[in-house]
């Protein structure tokens, strides 16, 4: 008794010391130089920054939203909001109107973006996390384990605190097996697929899908067998979240809460 008392006690400072925090959000930053010769990417390569003001040296989550590489824009999760860090949702190019990898070039340079601006909003550049849902979540999947794209902008995927795919595609994408014409009900695994990059890591993965019986189609399945892989090339236990009762889309809003949960240290 005396410890749940204390759990409440605790829970209900937090929650007030949040409340008490005043937020700014700016919307519609360009992370790309205004001298980038393609049109589309100037439009669309845009992402907002919401941060508590007043506050120094706060954690960062990046965030991909979803709709299978083709539509879909950037929001702001209520679940993130007022929780005590900042939250930059950003924006990517989509297809037909750009194809693969464009995508996952563009989530590599918002995330530069981040690293190298959000200490002027007060931001530890060293607390960053990266999250998203479907689509948004094999963007965050290729981000953490094929290296080779922040690391063209000098950034090591492992200084990344962490990553949160929900409900992410490990094999490749099927937007991107539709571009090149190929089976999307076949899975293919190939350098586009986070499965084939799987290595030992230097930061934290949560994996989290919705209840297997009700989501897309292999979609816990391939994230149970991405784990297995992860753990056998020495990794140590991989969590991975199966949302009992969730649907693809619906299971988005509780994982954004274990997202919130494991940035606030819950």
């Amino acid at each position: 008794m005396k410890g749940s008392l204390c759990f409440l006690l605790l829970f209900l400072t937090c929650q007030f010391l949040c409340a008490e925090e005043k937020y700014k959000w700016i919307k519609d930053i360009p992370y790309v130089a205004s001298s980038d010769t393609s049109q589309y990417r100037r439009e669309r390569c845009k992402l907002d920054v919401y941060y508590p003001q007043g506050k120094k040296g706060f954690k960062t989550l990046v965030w991909f939203h979803g709709g299978g590489l083709t539509k879909g824009s950037k929001s702001l999760r209520k679940e993130f909001m007022e929780r005590g860090y900042a939250v930059v949702p950003a924006n990517y190019r989509l297809f037909p109107r750009c194809k693969n990898p464009d995508y996952t070039r563009d989530a590599a340079a918002a995330v530069a973006w981040v690293v190298k601006h959000i200490g002027q909003y007060g931001g530890d550049a060293s607390q960053i996390y990266v999250a998203g849902h479907s689509a948004g979540a094999y963007l965050a999947l290729m981000l953490a384990l094929d290296k080779q794209y922040l690391g063209q902008y000098g950034i090591d995927a492992d200084s990344v605190k962490g990553y949160f795919p929900l409900s992410g595609q490990t094999a490749t994408h099927f937007t991107i097996k539709k571009e090149r014409g190929l089976d999307q009900k076949i899975p293919l695994v190939e350098e586009y697929a986070p499965l084939h990059h799987v290595r030992k890591l230097n930061t934290q993965l949560v994996l989290v899908t919705g209840d297997r019986h009700m989501e897309m189609a292999m979609r816990y399945e391939e994230n149970l067998y991405l784990k297995a892989a992860l753990e056998n090339v020495g990794n140590a236990e991989i969590p991975l979240f199966e949302l009992s009762g969730f649907a693809h889309s619906p299971m988005c809003g509780p994982g954004c809460q274990i997202v919130d949960r494991y940035l606030r240290g819950k």
